[in-house]
Order: C-alpha cells, then sequence, then structure tokens
C-alpha cells in the first residue's frame, strides 16, 4: 500500500521539479543510488521496471526507502497494463508511470488513489487522460516534441501539469528551455544517472549531481 496519497507526491513533484528514473538488477546497487539520490536532495524516485524479476528489485529498494531514507517517494515506471500497476502498488508503489495513456491503468491507479502520469503526445490524449483524473501529463518522448509544444499546450490550457521525459539533461540551457515552457516538473533517467556513474560506482558524483540540479532549478524557477 502506498505511504504517501497522490496529493502529497504531487507537492513533491511541484516542490522539487524532477523525477530521477533507474533501472538495474542489482539490488545492492540500486540502494546506493537510491542513497546518493536522497543525500542529494531528491525526495522522488521512479524505477522503470525494464527487466526480467524487476518486480523483486523494486521490492527490496522500497522496503529499504521506507526503513531508512524518511520521505523517500518511490514510484515505478515503464507500466503498460493493469496488472502490472496493481501488483507494484501491493508493493508499496506511490505513483505509476507509463509511456503510453491507458484508461485500464487509469482505472486501477484510481481505485487506490495512487497518482498515475501516463505518457501523451496529443493534446487529445492529455484532455482524455485529465477527464480520468490524471493530474500530472507525462509528455513522451520530451525530445520529440520540445518545450514549444509545452509552451502551445500551456495556452489554451494553463491548468495542465505536464513532465517531460526523454530529451530532458542537466544542461542548465535545457532545463530552462523546460521551466520557462511551464512544465511542472521533469523526469531524467541517462542524463542523470548515466552508465559510466553505475559502471564506476561514482556514487559521491550522484549526490553532486543530483544536488546541483536541484539548486539549478530552483535557481531557474524563481
Amino acid at each position: 500500500m502506498a505511504q504517501y496519497s497522490r496529493i502529497e507526491v504531487i507537492k513533491v513533484m511541484e516542490e522539487t521539479g524532477m523525477v530521477p528514473l533507474f533501472y538495474h538488477p542489482d539490488v545492492e546497487l540500486g540502494k546506493k543510488v537510491l542513497k546518493a539520490c536522497y543525500d542529494g536532495g531528491s525526495r522522488l524516485l521512479e524505477f522503470t521496471a525494464r527487466g526480467d524479476f524487476a518486480f523483486e528489485v523494486f521490492h527490496e529498494l522500497n522496503k529499504y526507502a521506507v526503513k531508512e531514507l524518511a520521505g523517500m517517494v518511490m514510484g515505478v515506471g515503464s507500466i503498460t497494463d493493469a496488472a502490472a500497476a496493481s501488483m507494484f502498488m501491493q508493493m508499496g508503489a506511490n505513483f505509476i508511470v507509463t509511456p503510453t495513456f491507458r484508461e485500464d491503468i487509469a482505472i486501477v491507479c484510481n481505485r487506490r488513489k495512487v497518482l498515475w502520469s501516463p505518457g501523451c503526445g496529443t493534446l487529445t490524449e492529455i484532455n482524455r487522460a485529465e477527464e480520468l483524473g490524471c493530474e500530472i501529463v507525462k509528455l513522451f518522448p520530451g525530445a520529440t516534441y520540445g518545450p514549444g509544444f509545452v509552451k502551445a499546450i500551456k495556452g489554451p490550457q494553463p491548468w495542465t501539469s505536464i513532465m517531460p521525459t526523454g530529451g530532458v539533461s542537466t544542461d542548465e540551457d535545457n532545463l530552462k528551455g523546460w521551466f520557462d515552457a511551464g512544465v511542472t516538473c521533469v523526469g531524467m533517467g541517462s542524463q542523470m544517472i548515466s552508465k559510466d556513474i553505475l559502471a564506476d560506482k561514482d556514487f559521491a558524483g550522484l549526490e553532486k549531481r543530483i544536488k546541483d540540479t536541484l539548486v539549478l532549478i530552483k535557481r531557474l524557477r524563481s
């Protein structure tokens, strides 16, 4: 069962402006990544459940977060069907992120009052997602659409909250473009938790990157 209500999750997303994305099959490495993100100031992590037995890894990471990292909000991404969403929610996922818009996932998440963020690429999809209770829409793949798409959507629909994922980097110009366009937060995977960081086990470097990026986002939004 989720520790945090969807309202609480939304507030953290709005306050921090960033959701790190991560997947690795090694639980112990995952704990170190999670701790580095936490020590860097992040209070969100989206575990992208893409590998075999990913549910076992998430289960262990979420138990670790609940026990050791007070206030860390763990969610799951790359979910493609309602059965998977239900399974991860039983393991305590506090939010569910999907690459596409799926009404079956909306239904099971709404039943448990868990935040869900569907991948949308058209205004029609965004409107339908909001009609089904979506609070923060995932723009995916972000690089395909760019900040201009967000700005165009926010014109007639200033109430729409958008989180681009894919095409978001730690570069100041990149982040400035997204936040100037009006995004609520950004999702960052390999641009934040890179293959080099994982290969070198550079957790101190990851902590610094998280910290520096959060400071930058705060400055860009002020």
